[in-house]
């Protein structure tokens, strides 16, 4: 088992269970899923851009990326329906775990002037969402390897009913909020 999964029925379940008096452990709020998503603008004069950004997403997740295509044509944003518009990873069950333990120890405290993730950003369901600014932060990129640095929305849905609730579980795996 995952030392991230083993941390969480071990040390993170009961306490939530202490604090918010559950009666069952079905009630429990848990991690069900982490979606990284990569937006990529330039994929309509560069198609290259979308395979460099496929083989990040693939080194840091180690899981295969999607490729989102647009569902609407924006004249404005000179887009048609069917083009490249973004990749995504949709992690679960121990890769998910895995990838928590490795963004909050070691990505994470990476960042520079790093005071912690933003503890608002939760969307009133128990889910919570925020972005990097650059994949470098990952230990799995080399450098010398990329062509442009880019950024990514990380967002991890939850179980949980309240926000409240979602911090909670988010603090007791490791997240390192700002104080």
């Amino acid at each position: 088992m995952a030392r991230m999964k083993e941390h969480y029925v071990n040390n993170v379940a009961p306490a939530l269970m202490k604090k918010f008096g559950y009666k069952s452990v079905m009630q429990i709020p848990k991690l069900e899923k982490i979606v990284i998503n990569v937006g990529c603008g330039e994929a309509k004069e560069n198609p290259k851009a979308v395979d460099a950004i496929m083989a990040d997403l693939a080194a840091i997740t180690g899981q295969k990326p999607v490729v989102c295509r647009a569902k609407k044509s924006v004249a404005n944003f000179k887009l048609r329906e069917g083009m490249i518009i973004g990749v995504k990873v949709t992690l679960r069950s121990e890769k998910m775990y895995e990838f928590v333990d490795r963004l909050f120890n070691v990505a994470l405290p990476r960042v520079r002037d790093f005071r912690g993730i933003n503890p608002n950003s939760f969307d009133g369901r128990g889910n919570y969402s925020f972005g990097l600014k650059e994949q470098l932060i990952f230990p799995e990129i080399e450098y010398d390897k990329i062509d442009k640095v880019r950024g990514m929305d990380i967002n991890f849905i939850t179980t949980a009913n309240t926000d409240e609730e979602a911090r909670e579980l988010l603090t007791l795996m490791g997240a390192p909020y700002e104080k």
